[in-house]
């Protein structure tokens, strides 16, 4: 019997890693200069999460200022009241014109959209890159505003004290007028590739419900963002020539400026949570290993969301001096907006049902973000009813609500979406065991940082003061820790997440079982995406693609 011979192979003998987006092309300029919505999608993903660790730490930095009604860290005041103002402005600054807004659809989205449609790349690749580069020339400025002598307005610019004020608020708002035009680009880019680029055999019904949503924030984007770029400019304008515009004494109204930015920054909400939401809907039915239940009801749930989330900006001037009439009007708007959400809510947890659910690491976060996203829609209710607003108002009541619907709802579902796409991505697996460490850690410091300020707003603590009575503080302290943990928990995430790329790459090109187009190319996927076309043969959306290679 002839024996096996083992040899050791040598080096030359070892399979060459496949080509793919990463790895064809290397150097600079193939990154700088790159037309691949996956590269582009890559680059928008660093940039985004080095904003949210920057504004993160501004966070920190205000809640241990917090952490005692004398501000005093080891003898020593922190933070002086000037100082508190510009770090609490660069936070939320930051946070929603530099992170939320851009995270999924320009990253998530932009890498993630052309796969899922079966299509080489987004429609307009050119200006795929460039809405990059107007992010990246809009952070920038925002950076530069920071470093000489940041603002101290709040992140809402509110008039008549931006007019007024010292600091470049001038160049803050020209930034985020650069930023704005990232976005509309980006939608622009978005609508045409949905249009346009379907693989053959998809249908609108065929759309994964993560197209949907993106599709509907697109919408948003390119018909709200216009409105704020046209606020900024009159501000600019107001701040360098005296024109009176918003200042009322040189015949301005204030409350104008009110009704601009909040006719844009309503809809900027649904910028930021309709993507999470899409996320949701893509994850849920992969880990329940179901059928999505309602999947016409969850799409046009989407869209209904983008068109209602232009008529209730009103609801944040409940006590700004409108007519009676327009209060009821745009409270009774406010309750509206709740069902489209709750569709979303009842069907994702239709899908759950009896379903053979898998605890990975992304359905975690969606399970957190069905938690947290109810506790923040069903606290909205409070702040739409006429009685309790008034009291409730710019207490940290409001903080609350707004931190569980962006960040608890947002970020759990980007984080849920980082982990879930991150194999296709990169071509690595990551620890379970220390997402499901992650995970945990994110829920208790988040519950503890933001549902103590729930009690905070109902006791009157206002939102945005420096100052606050000894009787606060045993809460404050409390959320100060809570921040702590969630800072620890986000630290964890990272580190097993880059932790992974040192591996060789071991991702499978399915390894959840997942039913849309991107999971049917390689990961990480060929700069083209698939090697041969895909075409959908099947019946209206049953969320289980048939493909077959053309």
């Amino acid at each position: 019997m002839d024996q096996a011979i083992k040899t050791t192979p040598r080096i030359g003998d070892r399979p060459r890693p496949r080509k793919n987006y990463l790895n064809e092309t290397r150097g600079f300029k193939s990154w700088a200069f790159t037309l691949d919505h996956k590269r582009i999608g890559i680059m928008y993903l660093i940039g985004v999460l080095f904003s949210f660790l920057l504004g993160g730490i501004f966070a920190l930095l205000v809640r241990l200022t917090l952490l005692s009604p004398t501000h005093k860290i080891f003898g020593q005041v922190l933070l002086t009241a000037e100082q508190y103002n510009r770090v609490f402005t660069l936070h939320g600054a930051i946070m929603v014109f530099l992170f939320i807004i851009p995270a999924i659809p320009a990253s998530l989205g932009n890498f993630v959209l052309p796969l899922m449609l079966g299509a080489k790349d987004v429609a307009f690749p050119r200006l795929n890159l460039f809405s990059f580069y107007l992010w990246l020339t809009g952070a920038l400025m925002a950076l530069t505003a920071m470093v000489f002598g940041a603002v101290d307005t709040g992140w809402t610019f509110y008039t008549p004290y931006s007019t007024t004020t010292d600091g470049p608020v001038t160049l803050m708002t020209a930034a985020v007028f650069v930023l704005g035009f990232s976005s509309i680009f980006t939608g622009l880019n978005f609508i045409a590739t949905v249009h346009k680029l379907r693989a053959p055999g998809m249908g609108w019904f065929d759309l994964p419900l993560f197209i949907w949503g993106i599709y509907s924030t697109a919408v948003i984007q390119v018909l709200a963002t216009p409105v704020l770029g046209i606020t900024l400019v009159l501000l600019m304008l107001e701040r360098s020539f005296g024109i009176g515009i918003f200042d009322p004494r040189i015949g301005g109204d204030p409350v104008l400026f009110q009704h601009f930015f909040w006719f844009y920054s309503h809809p900027a909400v649904y910028i930021m949570i309709l993507p999470g939401m899409a996320i949701i809907s893509e994850l849920i039915p992969t880990f329940s290993q179901k059928t999505i239940f309602g999947y016409r009801a969850i799409a046009y749930s989407s869209v209904s969301l983008a068109l209602v989330s232009f008529i209730v900006w009103g609801h944040h001037m409940f006590v700004a001096g409108q007519s009676q009439l327009a209060t009821v009007v745009f409270s009774a708007l406010t309750f509206l907006v709740a069902i489209p959400s709750g569709v979303k809510v009842f069907n994702w947890l239709g899908t759950m049902y009896q379903g053979n659910i898998k605890l990975d690491t992304p359905m975690l976060y969606a399970m957190s973000f069905l938690v947290l996203f109810a506790i923040g829609g069903l606290t909205g209710i409070f702040l739409g009813t006429l009685a309790t607003d008034v009291h409730l108002t710019d207490t940290y009541f409001v903080v609350a609500h707004f931190h569980y619907v962006m960040m608890g709802s947002t970020v759990t579902a980007f984080i849920g979406g980082l982990h879930y796409w991150w194999p296709k991505m990169t071509g690595r697996m990551y620890s379970e065991k220390w997402g499901r460490v992650g995970c945990l850690l994110w829920n208790v410091g988040f519950n503890m940082t933001f549902l103590t300020q729930f009690f905070l707003g109902s006791k009157g603590m206002p939102r945005r003061y420096y100052n606050y009575l000894d009787q606060f503080q045993p809460l404050h302290a409390f959320s100060t820790v809570g921040s702590w943990i969630i800072g620890l928990g986000l630290f964890i995430t990272a580190a097993y997440l880059l932790a992974s790329l040192r591996k060789p790459a071991d991702a499978p090109d399915n390894p959840w079982n997942g039913t849309t187009l991107e999971w049917q190319t390689s990961s990480p996927p060929i700069t083209h995406n698939f090697e041969e076309q895909p075409v959908l043969e099947r019946e209206p959306y049953d969320y289980r693609p048939v493909v077959a290679a053309r």
